[in-house]
């Protein structure tokens, strides 16, 4: 009997090792929360100290370029689609 006390109260304390690792686990999780939260965004400002920003002429020359290119693709799509509108109506009528 005394054989079976010690192993039951070996797998006890077994047990509760166990569950107090997973406890621990648990609160370190929750501890290095921040820090993984912090660690993309540290990153980032990293890599955006990095970048080379454009002055602000060129800056409006690259907007005004891209408003242009903008313009002439609506104007491009428009008058294709208008020939497209011109063609079916041909086709059907």
């Amino acid at each position: 009997m005394s054989e079976e006390n010690k192993v039951t109260e070996q797998a006890k304390k077994s047990v509760k090792k166990a569950e107090a690792g997973k406890l621990q686990k648990i609160l370190k999780w929750f501890a290095d929360l921040p820090q993984k939260i912090a660690k993309p965004f540290k990153n980032m400002w990293y890599e955006l100290k990095k970048v080379t920003w454009p002055s602000k002429n060129k800056l409006i020359a690259y907007s005004v370029i891209v408003l242009v290119f903008m313009l002439f693709m609506g104007i491009v799509i428009g008058l294709l689609d208008m020939g497209a509108s011109a063609l079916v109506k041909l086709l059907v009528a």
